[in-house]
């Protein structure tokens, strides 16, 4: 496989991700970003946490979707993430669940 069909082929699978992102996401309520995924649920639960003097954040999703582009099944029952990094989540308005 030559370096332009390994970028075709990648490039192709972003834009089914998307279209599937896009087919999706008025199914959800929520908006989660971590430093390494991108999620979409329908329940949050974020704790802060600490630990030997140290911050870190307790993230539980359920009914999610998750952006990844190299994962089978995105859809999962519940997602826990455990991170020392920022999380953002987002209460999605129905108007904003329009593409």
């Amino acid at each position: 496989m030559s370096a332009e069909d390994l970028e075709n082929y990648e490039t192709d699978m972003e834009l089914a991700l998307y279209r599937e992102y896009r087919d999706v996401v008025s199914l959800f309520s929520y908006v989660v970003e971590t430093e390494r995924r991108f999620y979409l649920a329908n329940q949050v639960d974020l704790q802060v946490r600490s630990a030997a003097g140290e911050v870190y954040f307790e993230l539980t999703l359920a009914d999610a979707w998750v952006w990844d582009v190299y994962r089978s099944a995105r859809f999962v029952k519940s997602v826990r993430v455990v991170t020392f990094k920022d999380v953002n989540v987002e209460e999605l308005a129905k108007a904003d669940l329009q593409l």
